[in-house]
């Protein structure tokens, strides 16, 4: 945020009526009333004179940059374009709302493409990567109400995202009608009847729709395809509206509800095969099946002519393809079916830019540069930045090979960023979002888009508060949303504004002491993923200590003795702390780990004891009060937990009782702080399933934790 030397003039908010544009409508695609309105809503106090303000072009300034000039007349909005236009008018109105006055500014972007990724739930027969949680399952009526999307990129553009991946696997028979094949198109919206239970694999593998779902549908919506069409176009244009270009990202092969449902495995590759029997119009999951490919690559082209505003198209080779089918490579079959369908969209419309993300999984840089290197628009890779746990280290170490394998090839990266650790308490660190931020090698980078693949980002549905209950997720955790947008646009944003906005949004307590408590009890989770680190949204879930039950589902206080660390972080894990001989200077022993988790803990709850003498405290307020306390509850289970862990280490390594007899009383220790962790969630939220784990039920989970009592006293 950079304030001028020249002139600040205090505006009372009633001063900002009037409004004027020297630029036309053909200028810009964006719609600037959305500011104005902003802008208006921040009066509070009424006075007399009116100062304009005026909007206008400058393409001299860096795209998406805006200049405020107040001046004593009126207020100027300068803007690279319409989204530094739009980015300006916000400032104002944000201006007003925290400070009262409006000041001489100048912004421009950080990171230049800054996204959202959406795994969205169409319908039963068209899901997502993973249907078979809660929150997919509530949310798919969502997916088809205007008033949802409305809302959320509203709120994307308050945080200055600019991008939207939409993600499904198969998409096309719930969005396009195709002339040479009818029967595809799926009129209306089903959802399952089926309850998920946290099996392995129950409604089939992810990404694919089984029998087993198809066989128990029910309609939630009477739709036509023209309807869903209309309903789309209405969605990205709206998007459009508000400076955000939309992205289609998919999986491969994954022909839901067109091709037989998968039941085979590849024997040589280990991973899924086909059924030989074709599904509609011939078409199966084979990749060198002719009838397939000429299928996708119509449905590529008309999905572009359907949707103008559509922005570009991702893919990903995926886990069903093997990197070759008799000689027929998969990056032939994408070429052959996405690169060819943009083409021929292309032919129809030749001065569409359509810019391409092939995703680097399961994928080879040479084999995608053999196809794609002719490609006519921006073509840029995207990669898996660290891993499924942005929450762990603001400087992941996983791209350098990445980052190795395209540099030949001059290309950028769009970096994608898994949360699937934080789906419940609303977490705040603008410190850590900053580091992780500007730790990106800028000069490789495409840009972001921050998102899970085990959750959806809907509406909220397991609040037990009324007030709050089916709140957009994207405002239950407005400043999680918040950080990974502004601070993209501008990483220089101060703890000030961060405390201001605190205020704004939590009232009834001391804002500087809550803001501080609240960044103090975010270190928590980031931390027990460094120490337990575990690759994959299916290995573990932090706040339920809990993976796939394939995995072995809770995770005991034995995995815990030899599982291993964030690679980098030189944290040991306790078997390698216990039987080394010598450390290096730079080795982090895991008593330093929870020394740590316990200092924030014990800070978190002194500070909320503080903040919750105020009697009369606003819902949302106290709800994010218990969010931090459950937090704090959390970072001293794992703190007794991983310190247990080391006893028992010692103990398999000595045998000395008094090291299992410590295992067993910090185990006790620890069962206490889960108890309060549950009791202060189970007042608040009601149990979950996770689609890649398991279920989230707090009170459920005491029994596991006590397991572990039986398992050291059997040691």
């Amino acid at each position: 945020m950079t304030f001028t030397k020249h002139t600040t003039s205090k505006l009372f908010l009633a001063l900002v009526l009037a409004f004027c544009c020297t630029i036309s409508s053909a200028q810009i695609e964006i719609d600037l009333e959305f500011a104005k309105q902003k802008i208006i809503k921040t009066q509070n106090t009424a006075k007399t004179k009116v100062i304009p303000i005026e909007f206008k072009i400058d393409r001299s300034l860096p795209d998406e940059g805006f200049k405020i000039k107040v001046r004593p007349s009126k207020i100027i909005v300068t803007g690279a374009d319409g989204n530094g236009l739009l980015y300006g008018g916000l400032d104002v109105a944000e201006q007003i709302e925290l400070y009262g006055i409006v000041k001489d500014k100048e912004e421009q972007p950080f990171l230049k493409q800054r996204g959202l990724k959406l795994n969205i739930p169409l319908d039963a027969r068209t899901p997502s990567y993973d249907d078979s949680g809660d929150a997919a399952q509530v949310n798919i009526i969502e997916m088809w109400n205007f008033d949802f999307w409305s809302e959320f990129l509203d709120q994307m553009a308050l945080h200055r995202y600019n991008v939207l991946t939409l993600w499904n696997p198969h998409p096309f028979p719930s969005m396009i009608k195709l002339d040479d094949y009818p029967a595809i198109a799926l009129d209306d919206v089903y959802a399952t009847t089926l309850k998920p239970l946290g099996r392995e694999n129950e409604w089939g593998e992810p990404q694919l729709v089984s029998d087993n779902v198809l066989d128990n549908l029910k309609k939630i919506k009477t739709i036509s395809i023209d309807e869903k069409i209309e309903f789309w176009q209405r969605v990205m244009h709206y998007a459009k509206k508000r400076g955000i270009d939309t992205y289609l990202i998919t999986w491969n092969i994954c022909p839901n509800s067109v091709a037989q449902p998968v039941h085979a495995y590849h024997k040589t590759y280990g991973i899924k095969l086909w059924d030989e029997q074709p599904g509609k119009y011939g078409i199966s999951h084979q990749m060198n099946n002719p009838k397939t490919i000429a299928y996708y690559r119509e449905a590529v082209k008309t999905f572009l002519l359907t949707y103008p505003d559509l922005k570009g198209i991702g893919v990903t080779a995926g886990e069903y393809m093997p990197p070759t089918w008799d000689g027929y490579n998969r990056e032939q079959w994408l070429w052959e079916t996405y690169g060819l369908g943009i083409l021929d969209a292309k032919k129809t419309q030749p001065n569409r830019t359509i810019p391409f993300i092939h995703r680097v999984w399961y994928s080879d840089m040479t084999q995608i540069m053999k196809y794609w290197s002719g490609y006519p628009d921006p073509f840029q890779v995207s990669f898996k930045y660290a891993k499924a746990r942005v929450y762990a280290s603001p400087t992941p170490p996983f791209a350098k090979s990445h980052l190795k394998d395209m540099k030949p090839y001059q290309l950028k990266s769009w970096w994608n960023l898994r949360n699937d650790d934080i789906f419940v308490y609303r977490w705040a660190d603008p410190d850590y979002v900053k580091d992780f931020l500007r730790f990106f090698p800028k000069e490789e980078t495409a840009g972001y888009y921050f998102g899970s693949d085990g959750y959806f980002w809907g509406r909220e549905f397991i609040s037990k508060t009324p007030e709050l209950s089916g709140e957009l997720e994207i405002n239950k955790h407005k400043f999680n949303f918040m950080l990974w947008g502004r601070l993209g646009y501008n990483d220089n944003l101060s703890d000030d504004f961060f405390q201001k906005k605190t205020a704004l949004h939590f009232k009834g307590v001391d804002s500087k002491l809550l803001y501080e408590t609240w960044k103090i009890a975010s270190k928590i989770i980031p931390k027990v993923n460094m120490f337990h680190w575990r690759d994959w949204d299916h290995m573990w879930s932090v706040e339920s200590c809990m993976a796939r039950p394939v995995l072995g589902g809770f995770r005991t206080v034995i995995d815990f003795i030899d599982n291993p660390t964030m690679e980098e972080s030189h944290i040991l894990n306790p078997k390698t702390f216990v039987e080394s001989d010598s450390h290096s200077s730079d080795s982090i022993s895991p008593y330093q780990i929870t020394l740590e988790l316990r200092n924030y803990s014990k800070t978190a709850l002194e500070n909320i004891k503080a903040l919750k003498l105020n009697k009369n405290i606003p819902v949302e307020t106290n709800a994010l009060l218990d969010d931090i306390k459950a937090m704090a509850h959390l970072g001293n289970y794992y703190a007794s937990k991983i310190d247990a862990a080391v006893s028992l280490a010692k103990y398999d390594s000595t045998k000395d009782k008094n090291d299992k007899d410590k295992a067993i009383a910090l185990l006790n220790v620890a069962l206490e702080h889960w108890m309060l962790y549950a009791k202060v969630s189970t007042k608040n939220y009601k149990p979950q399933m996770l689609a890649r784990v398991n279920i989230m039920d707090w009170n459920a989970i005491i029994n596991h934790v006590k397991e572990d009592i039986t398992l050291a006293k059997r040691r």
